[in-house]
């Protein structure tokens, strides 16, 4: 199912005209459930080359985005190097899904829920992914789920491999667990709008 690694050429970022209508979406998505969506904006270029650039695409396996919305971090995937057909994309709002169908046609789309991994990928996966990348908004959930959230992810990936989450606030949205998880950042993003950071959340190779 996911088993082809050639490189695609990567479709460039929406401007003019469809940025504005990128942010319409959201802000109308935003307004009906802003639990849900997190942001009220897409993620800006710098933030989503920031993201993909702790995703290695020489590594085999598919790689899974979670709450990818209109696609900016899908797009900046691709222009890592990731194959389009290799990305996994598990989005919630049926709007978006026929978006990033039309937007990313070979990558895989799953509308469902990013916070049940087990149940939403359990049918799509034929091996382990390579990375996962977050946008969810988790300081929306309560501590134990964002943790399940992680736990999940890294019971379907490889060893080595990074679960990627951005968040807007000045603390981690999951603390660091020394015994379980090697946690890293990036500088913060002041040009993004709001202020990001990445945070990203290895499984730990000794207690």
């Amino acid at each position: 199912m996911l088993q082809s690694f050639q490189r695609h050429t990567p479709r460039k970022l929406p401007i003019g005209k469809d940025r504005f209508e990128d942010e319409a979406r959201f802000l109308r998505s935003w307004l009906e459930r802003p639990l849900v969506m997190g942001a009220v904006t897409p993620s800006g270029k710098i933030l989503a080359r920031t993201m993909a650039s702790f995703v290695d695409p020489r590594i085999p396996g598919p790689v899974v985005e979670l709450g990818p919305g209109t696609g900016p971090v899908t797009d900046a995937l691709i222009r890592r190097g990731v194959a389009q057909d290799r990305l996994v994309l598990v989005e919630y709002s049926p709007d978006f899904c026929r978006l990033l169908k039309r937007r990313f046609p070979k990558a895989t789309i799953i509308q469902g829920d990013a916070y049940d991994l087990h149940e939403t990928l359990s049918d799509v996966l034929s091996e382990a992914p390579a990375a996962t990348v977050s946008s969810l908004p988790l300081f929306t959930k309560p501590m134990d789920q964002r943790l399940a959230l992680l736990d999940a992810a890294h019971a379907i990936m490889g060893p080595d491999a990074p679960f990627i989450q951005f968040t807007y606030a000045v603390v981690p949205p999951i603390p660091a667990r020394s015994k379980a998880y090697r946690t890293r950042a990036s500088n913060r993003i002041w040009r993004n709008l709001p202020p990001a950071r990445v945070w990203v959340y290895n499984k730990a190779t000794t207690p």
